[in-house]
């Protein structure tokens, strides 16, 4: 039997080279490790969020003095303004001037003092078609059917015949230009079902824009049968309101129309009320006139200039020399004191 010496050498040969060179140099191997792999990049810094866009609706609500109660508004009817001397000696009831793009308010004569609308109104009607227009639920192309009711709608009116249909858009071009009441009917009943359906979400859209001191009666601004309320509104209420569709291109297409000719098989020509617009006044792009004999005439003017959107709202004045001249005078007083007054 071999001794246990004599096998080394055979033990030796056994073990592999490596393991042999391994254990001479103390376990360490002459083979370079591989570099740790490089820690991940740091993710680069998440920029903070846009800061919101203002508000320019929301603004001016936030500058309501006061609010009335519902209740007396509901009941408002023509009579304290018939009899009121503000038609008379003044040349409005009240107005207001903003920076629509922000909401800021560039100056105000009795801006909540109550005025009846009149067909300022339907721009309440304007803001809500558009909406949905742009949330997919109405389109322009919609054909709407003609009522007894739109038929036998008075006033202003692009003479509607239940026998006819037509498109949303050119309905909506009748509204804004031609300030159509029966217009005003069927798109109601196209978008709601009914008028009344339609003056609930009116009043529901009011109050969500913070227009306080307002509630409507109708969808077109005509005077109620004696005995029954009135649409009720203050310059500032209404105010918001053209804040509000300013924030919407779509609906100012409409208000800046100023000719456009309706049902072409029996041409109706329809010219706009806005002196703004008939005067090709730069930069005028709506908004809404509104006259009734007991509301007086009423306007609210949207113009670009300088980079710069003013909307001016003026109610009850007693002719309309008078309220052109209070216009001009608002909306250069307004442009004057948005290029000399810091905005906040």
């Amino acid at each position: 039997m071999k001794s246990p010496i004599s096998l080394f050498p055979t033990l030796l040969l056994s073990v592999p080279l490596c393991l042999l060179l391994a254990a001479c140099s103390g376990g360490k191997s002459d083979k370079t490790a591989p570099d740790s792999a490089p820690p991940p990049p740091e993710a680069e810094p998440t920029p903070p969020p846009p800061p919101p866009k203002p508000n320019p609706a929301k603004a001016v609500a936030a500058t309501v003095s006061g609010a009335y109660n519902p209740a007396d508004l509901s009941a408002y009817s023509v009579t304290p303004l018939k009899n009121s001397p503000s038609l008379a000696k003044s040349p409005c009831i009240g107005a207001i001037a903003i920076d629509a793009d922000t909401g800021r308010v560039l100056l105000e004569e009795n801006a909540d003092a109550l005025a009846l609308p009149a067909s300022m109104t339907k721009m309440m009607l304007l803001l809500l078609l558009q909406e949905r227009i742009e949330a997919g639920t109405l389109a322009t192309n919609d054909i709407a059917s003609i009522s007894k009711r739109a038929f036998s709608t008075g006033g202003s009116q692009v003479y509607l015949d239940p026998r006819e249909t037509f498109p949303v858009e050119d309905l909506l071009y009748a509204l804004m230009i031609q300030s159509a009441n029966d217009a005003a009917v069927a798109l109601a009943e196209h978008a709601a079902g009914s008028c009344e359906a339609m003056v609930a979400i009116m009043n529901r859209r009011a109050a969500e824009l913070g227009m306080r001191n307002t509630h409507f009666e109708s969808v077109h601004g005509l005077p109620a049968p004696v005995g029954q309320p009135n649409d009720i509104t203050t310059p500032r209420d209404m105010a918001i309101l053209s804040a509000e569709l300013c924030q919407h291109p779509g609906a100012l297409r409409y208000t800046s129309t100023a000719f456009r000719v309706f049902r072409p098989t029996k041409p109706f020509e329809m010219r706009t009320h806005n002196p703004l617009l008939k005067r090709g006044t730069p930069g005028c792009d709506g908004l809404k006139t509104g006259y009734t004999k007991h509301a007086g005439y009423s306007i609210a003017a949207s113009v670009v200039r300088g980079g710069h959107r003013i909307v001016v709202v003026q109610m009850g004045s007693p002719d309309k020399d008078t309220r052109d001249a209070k216009l001009d005078a608002l909306l250069n007083a307004a442009f004057t004191a948005i290029a000399t007054t810091p905005s906040n």
